[in-house]
């Protein structure tokens, strides 16, 4: 069965340069194609998308068919949790500037809409993280993520001590900066620049990578998605838990912090022709050639 977009909502963050151009472009071409176009209520505002229904990110989970992301991963992955159980597909036009799941070139933008118009693409589930944050045994804040949950201290604050159980067992207690869960997408974004390694978004399981840890053995590991994850906060100075690097929550000595795979999952649509490995040599310069050519024997 051919999925059809009959309404698609546009979404963005307002503070972008260029960003009400391409909007007002993207919504016009669509309305010339007979489809309905929603606006998110935030960028509702500017001037030129006057023309078209402003809609809350609620509204939307209940009116589109396809959900349009124009900005960076940082876009994508905010309407993501929006979107949340609802699983509407997502579609994302790289207007930042790295673009791990925003896969869609800004000075391409109309060539790789029209090939999803046209029923050439595929759609790729991607598992969410669910995080909540419990003291005294009451739940006091909770969020779901895409990338990773992170439990780190302030800019001013020294070390934190956290506690680290599976399936409620023990499994280590470490002092550092903080501590990364993510998921596989999550493993190319701030995982990876603490050390940890990529996996690829169709491995189900989450990565643990400390950071800064105070103990050079306190390495990455990698666990199944079934499990629930418990860090409790031990010692330190102003910690907090975050979702995404995006919504944030400050945390009490004692506190702990719950992380599990969600039951719902991210819905992205891909153009005919996307290659994660040619993401991530695009992405990560994987496709210089070495310094030192290996000699061939």
């Amino acid at each position: 069965m051919i999925l059809r977009f009959e309404t698609i909502a546009l979404i963005g963050r307002p503070q972008t340069a260029g960003l009400e151009r391409t909007l007002s472009a993207i919504a016009a071409w669509l309305d010339r194609r007979g489809i309905a176009v929603v606006i998110e209520e935030t960028i509702a505002e500017c001037p030129s998308l006057s023309a078209w229904k402003a809609v809350s990110f609620n509204q939307i989970t209940h009116m589109a068919d396809l959900v349009i992301a124009v900005g960076g991963d940082g876009t994508l992955l905010g309407a993501a949790r929006q979107i949340g159980p609802q699983e509407v597909p997502l579609l994302g036009i790289n207007h930042g500037r790295v673009g791990f799941v925003t896969d869609i070139p800004l000075s391409q933008w109309e060539a790789g809409l029209h090939t999803v118009l046209a029923g050439d693409f595929d759609i790729e589930r991607r598992g969410l993280i669910s995080a909540t944050v419990s003291r005294e045994g009451n739940p006091v804040w909770s969020t779901l993520a895409v990338n990773d949950v992170v439990v780190n201290r302030s800019s001013r604050a020294g070390m934190i001590e956290l506690e680290v159980e599976v399936d409620g067992e023990h499994m280590a207690t470490q002092r550092a900066d903080g501590l990364i869960v993510a998921s596989p997408t999550g493993s190319t974004a701030y995982a990876l620049s603490a050390n940890g390694p990529i996996l690829h978004p169709r491995l189900r399981g989450f990565i643990l990578v400390p950071i800064a840890p105070q103990s050079l053995s306190n390495r990455p590991i990698c666990l199944p998605d079934d499990v629930s994850i418990t860090i409790r906060v031990v010692e330190g100075r102003e910690p907090r838990v975050s979702g995404d690097m995006q919504v944030f929550s400050d945390l009490h000595i004692g506190d702990d912090i719950q992380i599990q795979h969600a039951p719902h999952a991210m819905r992205l649509v891909h153009p005919k022709g996307y290659s994660y490995f040619g993401t991530l040599r695009s992405k990560l310069n994987w496709h210089e050639p070495p310094l030192y050519e290996t000699p061939r024997r």
